[in-house]
């Protein structure tokens, strides 16, 4: 038997029977549920209609067996509600494998044991700060986690707490009274414009994939899984010599579930990209090769419809990113150049035409930033170093009027 009772303004009691017990008394699940749209609210047919689906739903759980009692629910269990009813609907893939590992490697071992209205404040301020201290990267290397890093697992735990609140399993999210941790933020090494060219200088050894993503991910500042989800439809030669790009996608490698093919990063992630005139002969040439790579591949094929601009063994599977870490990584070592990330020839990028003094927005729209604000945030000191070699011009502009003003006086 089941039944709905009023209990508040706005709140209702969902009451599922499970039976008797040994002395005749009877068992029985209880849920409560609030309304908060006023309208559903004014509209009593639609509200009863609601709360028979919520009780109909409830009364499921029990019937099945997947209902836990609120006040019983641990850590551990409510994150596995919260990954499979959140995390894979309102997280991208690759985001949700990051929570994923984070949980696994730190959070549940230390809350999972623990019922979620018994974690307080203190026990979660006490974990965030042993993750400061040395030895809290738990990999066996020296020193300590990342102030991002920190911060990162800081949002994963607010976000399954704000679940555990909207879904009145918890009345107070413990995570309310604590403050965001600070991100550091560290000065990114990037080329000159002389390492820039002896990066150049050494590509021309390699092969001709290699030279065009490396060629593209300096001078387009393209992201690496944007980079890997170009297909040859996403570029357009144009008959008097330019070229341009069009990213409307990006590549994601999964453990244990391959590549997929999702949106960028934002909404500004989507964008065209003008390729520097110089590149589009090696673009044309390696887009030449690809065509008869495929041709000549025939039911060895495995691109299916799709043909990715960098793929592997010309097999037509897209380059997984660890291969590009692993070749960037080998190529500086053989050419005895500065090591940077392979992402920070992105930043080298952005870097060398804020000091040729293109201006932010420019800059802002090839990377892809959701607004100027990012692109200022992230480069803000490379900015203030070419706004005052900007002013300093004018000390030779302004030299022979002063000497002439001195000469008077």
């Amino acid at each position: 038997m089941a039944s709905i009772q009023k209990r508040g303004e706005n709140s209702w009691l969902l009451v599922v029977e499970i039976g008797s017990a040994a002395d005749g008394t009877r068992q029985k699940k209880t849920r409560t549920v609030r309304v908060l749209d006023e309208k559903l609210l004014k509209t009593p047919k639609r509200l009863q209609n609601h709360l028979n689906d919520e009780l109909l739903k409830f009364k499921m759980e029990v019937e099945v067996g997947e209902y836990i009692d609120p006040s019983k629910m641990t850590f551990a269990a409510f994150a596995e509600e919260w990954r499979e009813k959140h995390g894979k609907k309102g997280l991208s893939p690759n985001t949700l494998e990051t929570y994923t590992l984070h949980l696994n490697k730190r959070l549940i071992p230390t809350f999972g044991h623990l019922r979620l209205d018994q974690i307080k404040p203190m026990q979660i301020v006490n974990f965030m700060h042993s993750l400061e201290q040395d030895g809290s990267r738990g990999d066996g290397k020296e020193g300590k986690l990342s102030s991002g890093t920190i911060e990162y697992i800081y949002r994963i735990l607010k976000n399954i707490f704000s679940r555990a609140v909207d879904w009145q399993i918890i009345k107070t999210n413990p995570m309310e009274a604590m403050k965001k941790p600070r991100v550091e933020t560290k000065e990114v090494s990037v080329y000159d414009p002389d390492e820039a060219l002896d990066l150049f200088t050494a590509l021309e050894k390699e092969p001709l994939r290699w030279q065009v993503m490396i060629s593209l991910a300096l001078t387009t500042g393209l992201r690496r899984g944007e980079l890997l989800g170009l297909e040859w439809n996403n570029v357009k030669f144009e008959e008097d010599g330019r070229c341009t790009i069009s990213v409307k996608q990006a590549l994601v490698f999964l453990k244990g579930g391959g590549f997929i093919v999702k949106e960028p990063k934002t909404k500004g992630s989507k964008r065209e990209v003008s390729v520097p005139t110089s590149l589009v002969p090696d673009l044309k040439a390696l887009k030449l090769q690809e065509g008869k790579n495929r041709l000549q591949s025939g039911e060895l094929w495995e691109g299916g419809d799709r043909f990715f601009i960098f793929t592997a063994w010309d097999s037509g599977k897209p380059l997984n990113p660890s291969s590009v870490k692993t070749w960037w990584t080998r190529f500086i070592k053989r050419n005895k150049l500065k090591y940077i990330t392979f992402h920070s020839l992105r930043h080298t990028s952005a870097t060398l035409l804020i000091n040729e003094g293109v201006h932010a927005k420019i800059i802002s729209e090839r990377l892809g930033h959701s607004n100027i604000m990012t692109t200022m945030n992230i480069y803000g000191h490379v900015l203030k170093k070419a706004d005052q070699e900007a002013a300093n011009k004018f000390d030779t502009l302004l030299k022979p009027r002063v000497k002439n003003e001195g000469k008077q006086a």
